[in-house]
This record gives structure tokens, sequence and C-alpha cells, in this order.
């Protein structure tokens, strides 16, 4: 199944900027999923669940600003939650439709999580896939040592080492997948190279804002009133036990599942994850 890239205009405190988007399903399909990505990745890592999920919803994959095909802000400061979900309410409005579902890798997970936690919010059922209202310090640490880092690489192959080494947390992958994972997330330069395809500069306030300890927003998830499915990686450094214990029991009451030889993040590639996902978003979906 085929893809319709799309752009959609949007606004910060400092100008426009154009959002891309990947849609997928039938655009006439009132039942719209929305899919948003981790920190330094990209739309197409749902080409799979996209593909899968198709028959019953209209999907749409974002690159969130500053990665992918996406325009980069003006001011690197605004690379932040609120103008990311300023950015979702845009793309939902051009969606035509009152509510939607959404499915959120890390970053994209916290996306979601605060556009479900507004009043009147258009989310009606929320996957965090190895995201929560709590992120530890360790992980925070540990994404530091590379996001922004900007590197060059000789050839695909150099990337795909590196993609492989930051990326290990992903879980087993075949070398062909992690060839996907690579190619969607690099751009070839005109010496033949390879760069990693987002604005270094995402990194400024990502580190200026490192919490001394964990970052805590409990607040956000209790206020959530979708239905919430969390995927946990079982070796996640980023997403405790102690955590979906908690979201298990307050709030919005989460059903929460672990993923076994995972870390941070399940990458949704995978047919057992897939289903776990397609069972919980189609439950009592009607067209």
């Amino acid at each position: 199944m085929e893809s319709t890239n799309r752009t959609v205009q949007c606004i910060s405190p400092k100008g426009l900027h154009r959002i891309a988007y990947q849609e997928w399903g039938d655009p006439r399909n009132a039942n719209v999923l929305i899919c948003g990505h981790g920190l330094t990745r990209c739309a197409r890592d749902f080409d799979n669940l996209a593909t899968a999920m198709a028959d019953k919803y209209r999907v749409i994959c974002p690159d969130v600003a500053g990665r992918g095909n996406s325009g980069w802000l003006a001011d690197p400061m605004l690379y932040s939650i609120p103008q990311y979900v300023s950015d979702m309410v845009t793309l939902i409005a051009r969606t035509g439709v009152e509510k939607v579902d959404w499915v959120g890798t890390s970053m994209g997970g916290l996306i979601g999580m605060a556009l479900a936690a507004q009043p009147d919010s258009p989310v009606r059922r929320l996957v965090l896939n190895d995201a929560g209202p709590v992120v530890t310090k360790i992980s925070l640490e540990r994404i530091a040592t590379y996001v922004g880092s900007a590197p060059v690489f000789a050839n695909l192959d150099a990337a795909i080492k590196y993609v492989r080494a930051v990326s290990a947390t992903f879980g087993p992958h075949t070398d062909d997948e992690w060839r996907f994972l690579t190619e969607v997330v690099v751009r070839r330069l005109a010496d033949g190279g390879f760069r990693m395809h987002y604005d270094p500069r995402l990194a400024d306030p990502f580190k200026q804002s490192m919490p001394e300890g964990d970052l805590e927003m409990w607040p956000l998830y209790d206020a959530i009133r979708a239905r919430v499915l969390v995927l946990r990686g079982a070796q996640s450094d980023l997403l405790t036990r102690a955590t979906c214990d908690a979201m298990e029991k307050r709030g919005p009451k989460a059903k929460v599942v672990e993923i076994e030889g995972v870390g941070h993040a399940p990458t949704l590639m995978h047919a057992d994850q897939i289903a776990i996902v397609r069972t919980f978003l189609t439950e009592g979906l009607t067209h």
C-alpha cells in the first residue's frame, strides 16, 4: 500500500513553518489515527503499522518540526512539547474530523499525552509506546550523549553502524530492518556521504532544560480522559515498571503490556507488537 505525501502550514511565535506528513488509507474515512515518532526519528518509522491499520483507519504520520521532510524552526528553543502540540492541533484541523486516535513513541507519546490532557481534547484512544508521565534522569542523560551531535558518515554502512549503536535498545532486528531504520533518518550529501536528517539545534532546549532528577508530568497524565494503552519495553531505562504500576491505578487507569527483549523503545515494526496496538484501537471501532 502506498502513502500520499502532504504538508500543512503551522505557526510559531517566530513565524510560519511547514509540517510534512504521510497519509495512508481512505481519505474519506472518519476514523483517523495519528502516529507520533521519537526525538530524532521520523514518520517513516510507522510504515509497517500504518500499512496494517489502513483498512480500519485513515492513518496520518507526521514528521515533527525539525525532522524528516518538515521545516526547521527559526528559534531552536521552540523545539518543545507546547509547539509540537500546537502543530498537531493544526494537523488535526486539516483532517476535518472531531476525534482522533493517537499512537506515540517516546517523544511522540509525550506529545499525545499533553494533547489528550487538554479540555475538550480530540484524542479518543491513546497508545503510549514506552512513554509516560515520568522520564528517568538516566534515560535523559543517555539521549543527551548523541542528540544534536550531527555526525557525518562516509557511506551508508557507517550510518547503519551508528544507528544500530545508538538504537540498540530497540531490540533484535534483521539487517534489512536496521538498513530501513537508518535510510529513513539520513540524507545523502553532495560528496556521497550521509548525515542524520534533523535540525541539530533541537538538542539546545533538550540539554538546557535537563532536570536535576526524573522529569515528572503526573498532572498531565491524571487529566487524560481517553482510553490508554501503555507499551513498555521490558528493559526500558526510560519508562520504569513502577511508573507503569502507578499508571494502571490512577488517572485514566491505563492498560499496560510489556514487550520482552526490548528496551526503549519497541519499533512497532513486528507483527506481534502491531497486533497488540491493533486489538486495542479497533475494539468497538465503528465506521
